[in-house]
């Protein structure tokens, strides 16, 4: 499955649950359940700023494709953020970079998100697109 695949069946499942607050309840459960990330990977270096709460980005590239990991204090902003993760994780640069993370409108995920929240979102979002471009020119 490619990055847009994995987008659409995100947007899918969520779109299935028609009420708001139990998508946000379900976003919040893949918060929880998502791994995160060891101590030693929440540092400085990974923190995304502009979020109300703490979110690390650990990326990596591997064998001409992209892989994030994510951690928050945060389950709702974990649960965003590991859904990011899932969707642009295993994708080559180029998808990355192409996919815009609109996806999360159409799930539903953003229109109920704090102004902080909405702002650490657009600030993850930018900092994984510029991770894929940079590792675009490492792959050339």
């Amino acid at each position: 499955m490619n990055a847009v695949e994995r987008s659409q069946k995100i947007v899918a499942d969520l779109t299935s649950i028609p009420d708001q607050e139990e998508r946000f309840l379900h976003v919040m459960e893949k918060g929880k359940k998502y791994p995160g990330l060891p101590d030693e990977k929440k540092i400085d270096k990974y923190k995304i700023e502009g979020c109300a709460s703490q979110l690390w980005l650990v990326p990596d590239f591997r064998d001409g494709k992209c892989f994030f990991s994510v951690d928050s204090d945060a389950f709702i902003t974990k649960g965003v953020s590991s859904i990011l993760a899932e969707v642009y994780s295993d994708a080559t640069p180029d998808e990355v970079i192409e996919l815009d993370p609109e996806f999360l409108r159409e799930a539903g995920v953003t229109q109920h998100l704090s102004p902080n929240r909405a702002n650490g979102l657009s600030a993850i979002c930018k900092q994984i697109k510029l991770y894929a471009i940079a590792f675009k020119q490492l792959g050339q």
